[in-house]
């Protein structure tokens, strides 16, 4: 998991009112997930003035030969653990898309439903955008490739480096997305 080194409100202040010359505004903060079976990206945005902050990254991983319970016990276990150190107040995730491989959609499927089921209870609202409104939202085309992507996601977050793996890049790009499409979500 990677974290914000230079990220100035502290955790678990999300929900302070910030008084500034515009008038006073909330801290949004969005948890992005990329979901998959064998790996679960979130990311942690923060938004306020028009400026996003990564405040935490990372992906949820699972072994392949692990029992498939198992596996998406695993993905809520971790996911509910993030919630519960970053506090998120709302969610971004990408709707689900059949390309070819259906074996591996529906293990995102399931994915998915663990991950919808884990924000429900934590009443987290959830925004899902098809990969063309995320790919739009993050860099102004929806034809964008991958690699376009991750790149935004680095500028607009002013990361030094791109997010690695490119699931935690996906989610981030899927928190940006929420704020960019839910101003008044």
């Amino acid at each position: 998991m990677q974290s914000a080194k230079s990220f100035e409100p502290l955790p678990g202040t999300e929900n302070v009112i910030i008084k500034s010359r515009a008038g006073t505004h909330k801290v949004r903060r969005v948890l992005g997930i990329d979901p998959g079976l064998a790996s679960t990206g979130f990311g942690i945005v923060d938004y306020k003035d028009g400026r996003y902050r990564m405040v935490s990254y990372g992906v949820i991983e699972t072994v392949a030969h692990t029992p498939h319970s198992e596996r998406l016990l695993a993905i809520y276990n971790r996911l509910c653990s993030v919630i519960d150190e970053f506090k998120p107040d709302e969610a971004g995730m990408e709707t689900l898309y059949f390309a070819r491989n259906t074996s591996s959609a529906m293990g995102v499927a399931e994915a998915r439903g663990v991950v919808t089921l884990c924000l429900a209870q934590y009443a987290i609202r959830l925004g899902e955008y098809t990969p063309n409104q995320i790919k739009q939202a993050v860099t102004g085309t929806a034809a964008a490739c991958k690699e376009l992507v991750e790149k935004y996601v680095k500028i607009l977050l002013a990361l030094e480096t791109e997010p690695k793996p490119d699931h935690a890049a996906d989610a981030l790009a899927g928190a940006i997305t929420h704020l960019h499409y839910s101003s008044v979500f």
